[in-house]
């Protein structure tokens, strides 16, 4: 068997301070180091005291692809590969995803370096319910699409944790706000643990009234579970959900029966208002 493996090390969301030893020893020792920006590795290293003797290698979303053979490649080979993103966890919505499938798939070792979250980091900060939450990545950028995946939470019972950037926040909120209600819960946690960390919190109303002048910065969004605030879904938002699951290649009766359970409609109901939706 190799003695190579891949390890996903995670990095400092923001201060340099809360790398782990773990995380500079291994930059020190790599073969090869897989980073989303190599020259934010670079940078991080000078600030850690670290000199990288083995490859820096480029692994970003669009060469991600052609780089998993060569990595796994120095796996077979007996090497040492890191991966590292720009801040937080590989492949927790950045490059490393890919890899591991791969690997996992050909037999080789895959392990990691534990470290800063943004999503638990903020998930703490938000004061809202901790013991139950999902993590849902980036929101759709089209309006159209975001509005269906926002009718997806109005009967979510868990927290709901995502990123977004700055210049679409303000919309992404007050769409929220429409979606799910003005009343619900939030926070928008902002720059987190670096000089200028904000957290604000307040309604979906509020905090879309707040933002719509633009932030700057890394933004994180969790917003209250329906446990804890009343369903907003409307028929008409079911429908879109049920269209969206079957223009992705579900048959209709799966698609009503899977989107029912978490609304107050039943599957034939739910059914039936997509016929007549179609006219």
């Amino acid at each position: 068997m190799t003695s190579g493996r891949v390890v996903l090390a995670a990095t400092p969301i923001g201060n340099p301070g809360d790398a782990s030893s773990r995380l500079k020893d291994l930059l020190a020792t790599a073969d090869v180091v897989a980073a989303e920006d190599t020259r934010r590795l670079r940078g991080l290293a000078t600030a850690l005291g670290v000199t990288i003797p083995g490859r820096v290698m480029s692994f970003y979303e669009h060469n991600e692809t052609g780089r998993v053979p060569q990595l796994m490649d120095r796996v077979r080979a007996g090497d040492v590969v890191a991966v590292v993103t720009d801040a937080g966890m590989p492949a927790v919505s950045d490059p490393g995803y890919s890899l591991v499938t791969a690997c996992i798939e050909a037999g080789l070792p895959v392990t990691c370096l534990p470290g800063p979250s943004a999503v638990t980091t903020a998930l703490v900060l938000s004061g809202l319910p901790v013991d139950r939450f999902c993590f849902d990545g980036f929101p759709p950028r089209r309006a159209g699409r975001r509005r269906t995946w926002l009718a997806r939470l109005a009967a979510e019972e868990r927290t709901c944790v995502f990123f977004e950037s700055p210049h679409r926040l303000g919309d992404t909120l007050a769409e929220a706000a429409e979606v799910l209600g003005p009343g619900r819960r939030a926070a928008v946690c902002r720059e987190l643990t670096k000089t200028y960390e904000e957290v604000l919190r307040g309604t979906l109303g509020e905090l879309a009234e707040r933002t719509a002048g633009g932030v700057r910065g890394e933004i994180v969004v969790v917003i209250e579970g329906a446990d804890a605030a009343d369903s907003t879904a409307t028929t008409e938002d079911l429908v879109e959900i049920v269209e969206e699951r079957v223009e992705a290649g579900e048959r209709l009766k799966d698609a009503c029966a899977a989107v029912a359970e978490s609304s107050s409609l039943t599957k034939r109901e739910l059914y039936q208002a997509v016929v007549d939706s179609r006219g």
